[in-house]
This record gives structure tokens, C-alpha cells and sequence, in this order.
């Protein structure tokens, strides 16, 4: 699918597919990546890892353009089981026009970043800017699911939560990971910023939303470590738990145990003590197993099990 935009009144707006200087292409079909690689010659091998999802960010400089990979975070579906995954989006930014393409229609250019633009390479900039936005939003979404998951943890030890933690550590790892690879293009790109030919205004939006992906990778980072300590903890509080029920259980055995092995010692069918008293019999047998449950109980305090 084809959309064109234009850029009118400082605003990105809507336009027919041949007028507009801006073009989006969602999960081109073959005609649309025909027309990518033989009109506009974008490499193929770009263009197939803009549409990679383990695709690390990039940037090329190619004969006629300025090729871009970076990293954004996919829509949420209930499908994936809290695994928040990422998405690859390519930027292709000729002189007169900037090229977009991705596998899933996601929302480009909403949001306070692009309430004013007048130029592409504010637009290429500012879709980088929306990236670490959105990423930021699902960081505080994955808090809150953890945040949720762990209050749920200390009532109910079931393997289902504990499932969803890691899968949520999962997905911060692979926000860590696309947050860092986004910040290199970023470098590489205000190295490059004369030749690409940045005005003042756009190196220090540039500059700003460097520090933005910096701010953003480190509260991945703190997420993911306090996320990686949490499960540690919870794993031995499990282990600690099981430890715990495994021990009263042994005491319950053995207190169940040790009467037993009175009671049936006097049971067998051979001549024993007490067979001539058999009124007074079964109260002596009795108490002998309170007193062996006792002495057990006494032993146990004693030594501290």
C-alpha cells in the first residue's frame, strides 16, 4: 500500500500517491519494490532490511539518496502475550523527496512533533523523534504491567505470572537493544550533518533529540535491571517457599511416623508385652505414642530444624 503527503502550512497533510514529496510504503508488494529498485534506485538489500525486524539501525549514503534504518516499538496485540517486539522502518531522503517503508501501518505523524515542519530532513529527523517518543510510552506501559504483575506475584505464586515477568524482561531487552541502535545512527548522523546539509535549526533538533534517546535508553536500562532483579528475587523467594513446605511436610511425616511404629509394634502376631492386660493395654500403647510424638517434638526444638 502507497500514501502520498505533502508539506503545506508548516503541517504534514494527506495528498494523491504522484503529487506528494512524501511517500509511504507499507509492506510493498512486487510492483511497489520493482518501482523502489529500478526507479528510485534503493538498494535491494536496504530496502529488504527496512522491512527486517532484527535488523540493527543504520545509516548509507548512497549515489542519489541518504539511506535510513531505524528502530520503532510494533502495535500491542493481545496476541502477544505482553512480548512488546520491534519494528524496522526505512527512510530513503532524496533532495525532493522522502521515501518511507514499513511492514505494518503505524501512526507517522501525529503527536506534538510534528505540529510545525518545513523541510524533509526535518521530517526524516522527527520520525526518529516519534520513535523514541513511542518508545517511552510503551517503557511506562511495561512498568505498569510489571508493577500490576508483581503486586498479583505476592498473593499467588503461579507459573503464569512468572511467565509474563520474564516475557516482559524479554521485551525490555530488545528495547535496550533497538534504543542503543537507534542513538549510533543518531551519532553517525551529526557527523555527517554538513554532508547531508542540516541547517542550524535542524542540528540542534538533532542535538535535542540525541539527548532525548540517551534519557530514554537509561530508563530502558533502570526498567530492565530492576525488572532482572526482581525476577532473581522472586525466584528465590519460590525456591525459599518450596524449601519451607518441603520442611513441614517432613515434620508432619515424622510426627505421623513415630506412632505408627509404636502401634505396630505391639501389632505384630507374636507373643509381646501387655498381651495379659487387656483393659490397660490399649491406654499404655496410647500414651507411649504421645510420649514418642513429644520426645520427637522436644528434639526437634531443641536442635532448631
Amino acid at each position: 500500500m502507497r500514501r502520498g503527503y505533502i508539506i503545506a502550512e508548516g503541517r504534514i497533510k494527506e495528498a494523491p500517491e504522484q503529487a506528494g514529496i512524501i511517500s509511504v510504503f507499507i509492506n510493498p508488494d512486487n510492483g511497489e519494490r520493482n518501482y523502489l529498485v529500478n526507479e528510485l534506485k534503493i538498494d535491494e538489500h536496504t530496502l529488504s532490511s527496512a522491512l527486517d525486524p532484527d535488523e540493527p539501525s543504520r545509516m548509507e549514503f548512497e549515489p542519489e539518496h541518504l539511506a535510513l534504518i531505524f528502530k520503532r516499538p510494533r502495535n500491542y496485540s493481545g496476541e502477544d502475550r505482553l512480548l512488546f517486539k520491534v519494528a524496522s522502518i526505512g527512510g530513503f531522503l532524496f533532495k525532493d523527496r522522502l521515501v518511507i517503508v514499513m511492514t505494518e501501518d503505524l501512526p507517522l505523524f501525529e503527536g506534538k512533533q510534528f505540529a510545525k515542519v518545513s523541510s524533509l530532513n526535518e521530517v526524516a529527523l522527527r520520525l526518529i523523534y516519534r520513535s523514541i517518543t513511542h518508545f517511552l510510552e510503551h517503557l511506562k506501559v511495561i512498568n505498569m504491567l510489571a508493577d500490576e504483575i508483581e503486586q498479583k506475584i505476592s498473593h499467588a505464586m503461579e507459573n503464569r505470572l512468572l511467565l509474563n515477568m520474564f516475557t516482559l524482561e524479554k521485551s525490555l531487552v530488545y528495547y535496550v537493544n533497538a534504543i542503543n541502535s537507534n542513538g549510533a545512527v543518531l551519532e553517525k548522523l551529526k557527523m555527517n550533518a554538513g554532508k547531508i546539509g542540516f541547517s542550524a535549526f535542524e542540528l540542534e533538533l538533532l542535538d535535542d533529540i540525541t539527548i532525548e534517546n540517551s534519557q530514554c535508553l537509561r530508563q530502558a536500562d533502570i526498567y530492565a535491571n530492576i525488572l532482572a532483579n526482581l525476577m532473581d528475587a522472586r525466584v528465590s523467594i519460590v525456591s525459599n517457599n518450596l524449601s519451607i513446605i518441603m520442611k513441614t511436610l517432613t515434620i508432619i511425616t515424622l510426627l505421623i511416623m513415630v506412632p505408627t511404629f509404636v502401634v505396630s509394634l505391639f501389632s505384630m502376631n507374636v507373643p509381646l508385652p501387655l498381651n495379659q492386660h487387656l483393659l490397660t493395654s490399649f491406654w499404655i500403647i496410647f500414651g507411649m505414642c504421645i510420649l514418642a510424638v513429644a520426645m520427637v517434638i522436644i528434639i526437634w526444638k531443641y536442635k532448631k530444624w
